[in-house]
């Protein structure tokens, strides 16, 4: 059976005290024009917010960029680390293709992952 590739309302994080949540942990890791937090939440699955700030430009522009950072979301989840709330702020920038979008979510979410399991890696093979 294949994977579905939903995004319903149980995968947003949608609250001020869930946005609260994630921003008091402190995890964050920033790339480009993202910067994404994140904070275990004990579910079995991964929940998206999105803080997209009048300065990023009109809001013809945030829109497009939220829906685009949704979209790369939605086909990534199933690849991402589970049971994390993600919340990604963006800075200022023109919107990039969802490509780029998915790239950098997925290097920003998987060394988010890194850092909260302190996971080490390993050292380069001695000469």
């Amino acid at each position: 059976m294949p994977q579905r590739l939903g995004f319903p309302r149980t995968r947003r994080i949608r609250t001020p005290a869930e946005y609260k949540a994630v921003y008091d942990v402190q995890l964050r890791q920033s790339r480009g024009p993202l910067v994404v937090y994140a904070k275990a939440n004990g579910l079995g699955f991964s929940r998206l917010g999105l803080s997209v700030s009048r300065r990023v430009g009109v809001a013809a522009k945030r829109n497009r960029i939220r829906r685009l950072l949704r979209e790369a979301f939605r086909h990534l989840q199933h690849d991402l680390p589970t049971g994390y709330d993600w919340v990604v702020v963006v800075k200022p920038h023109e919107p990039l293709m969802l490509a780029d979008y998915q790239r950098l979510l997925s290097s920003l979410m998987v060394a988010l992952h890194t850092k909260a399991t302190g996971a080490v890696k390993s050292p380069p093979p001695a000469s």
